[in-house]
């Protein structure tokens, strides 16, 4: 027997509705009064021209743009021609890593560039309420990805922003179409109702953007840090790798939740720890770094190679005296003065003779 559960959707399917038999709390009113965005259905006929003028509208405002197709070569395909417009776009979907993925999320929010062209990834699970503009290219090509649930999760991609808006582009209204958009009609009547009748008014979004690939966090604290991260986690040797090896799993689970920022986070400690544990591999005595520092630094040897500030004639007249010391042998030097000396007889005896 199944014990009581509590099942939170978006969108629950029709098991989800048939095992609670009737009874469900709707959750469709928001903390910051945002409504569901405004959908227009448009021929599909023109609609590359049209959305290449819609996105240059919503640039215009600062905004950005999403594009859902169907297929990767087409989203690769829209991708060049946008770009031969002259418009700042970049495309994602299956094939480009995760690590890659969270930097495009990253990039558009930032403002690197204005239009992201999917597929499924931008269906649910995005987060980003710079997002003005949604475009359902082919809308009319029932699937999966045309669904009445997919449907509606891609307009929910503009729910994040005040001036949210999404275009379906479809030759036909399609079943999943209009339940879609019944759906969404029903929701922002409620919204706004509610909305006039507190005195509400909808502000979109602000959330922090969660640029973590690009931060200098791990050049500032790293090394300075080590013994804080060894002391608290307890965590050396294998006790460390297995660490990294489950913040690896949860990134990878992120990611495979569309949950691209809290992915970033993680990717962020992976590397952070990363860092530590090769900083332990290169001196295991890393943590005892502050007794070391009080110790006494030790001088070079006498006879060690001589840097460019050390040589010269004082370094090799030490040296040789030191040798002179030892050995009792005459320098150098003591041995050109001898020289002169004797040159200097030699000449007097020269002189004394032709006097």
């Amino acid at each position: 027997m199944r014990p009581q559960t509590i099942a939170v959707s978006a969108t629950p399917r029709r098991w989800e509705m048939e095992e609670s038999q009737g009874t469900f709390a709707e959750q469709i009113i928001r903390p910051t009064g945002l409504i569901d965005p405004s959908t227009e259905v448009r021929p599909a006929r023109n609609q590359v021209d049209d959305v290449v003028n819609e996105i240059c509208k919503t640039t215009h405002k600062s905004y950005r743009t999403l594009v859902t197709v169907l297929t990767k070569r087409m989203a690769e395909d829209l991708t060049e021609y946008l770009h031969e417009q002259g418009i700042r776009v970049r495309y994602m979907h299956s094939d480009i890593d995760t690590l890659e993925r969270i930097e495009i999320l990253c990039d558009l929010r930032i403002g690197t560039f204005d239009v992201l062209i999917g597929i499924n990834l931008l269906r649910e699970g995005l987060d980003i309420p710079e997002c003005g503009f949604v475009a359902i290219l082919d809308a009319d090509k029932e699937g999966f990805l045309r669904s009445e649930t997919s449907l509606i999760q891609t307009i929910g991609r503009a729910a994040r922003n005040v001036d949210g808006r999404v275009i379906l582009y479809a030759d036909t209204i399609t079943g999943s179409i209009e339940r879609a958009l019944q759906e969404t009609q029903r929701r922002r009547q409620k919204q706004i109702a509610y909305n006039e009748e507190h005195h509400i008014t909808p502000k979109s979004i602000k959330k922090n953007i969660g640029d973590i690939l690009n931060s200098g966090y791990e050049n500032n604290h790293i090394r300075t840090n080590i013994s804080d991260v060894i002391e608290r986690e307890n965590m050396i040797g294998n006790n460390l790798a297995s660490h990294i090896k489950h913040l690896e799993k949860l990134m990878h689970e992120a990611a495979a939740d569309l949950n691209f920022e809290e992915a970033a986070r993680l990717h962020d400690e992976i590397k952070q720890l990363q860092k530590i544990e090769l900083e332990i591999a290169e001196n295991p005595l890393t943590h005892h770094s502050e007794q070391s520092t009080h110790e006494p630094v030790l001088q070079p040897s006498l006879f060690s190679k001589p840097d460019l500030a050390h040589m010269g004639p004082t370094t090799d007249t030490g040296i040789l005296e030191n040798r002179k010391g030892k050995s009792g042998k005459n320098t150098p030097n003591q041995a050109t003065i001898k020289r002169k000396k004797t040159q200097s007889t030699k000449e007097q005896k020269i002189s004394n003779r032709l006097k």
